[in-house]
């Protein structure tokens, strides 16, 4: 089972970090990118999308 990491700076400055593993809502995030930023992500490379860092674990 995958796992997509979403790190962010919540609202009160502090870095946080959400684990996505369910599949259906990686496929719809999925969805979101760039194709370029997909196939980075694919092979596990952290990709920084405006101020958020993605990555996806197998």
């Amino acid at each position: 089972m995958s796992v997509l990491i979403r790190r962010y700076k919540g609202n009160n400055g502090v870095m946080q970090e959400e684990r996505i593993d369910d599949e259906d809502r990686i496929e719809r995030y999925m969805r979101l990118f760039e194709k370029d930023d997909v196939k980075k992500l694919e092979t596990g490379v952290k990709v920084f999308i405006e101020k958020d860092e993605w990555q996806l674990l197998p």
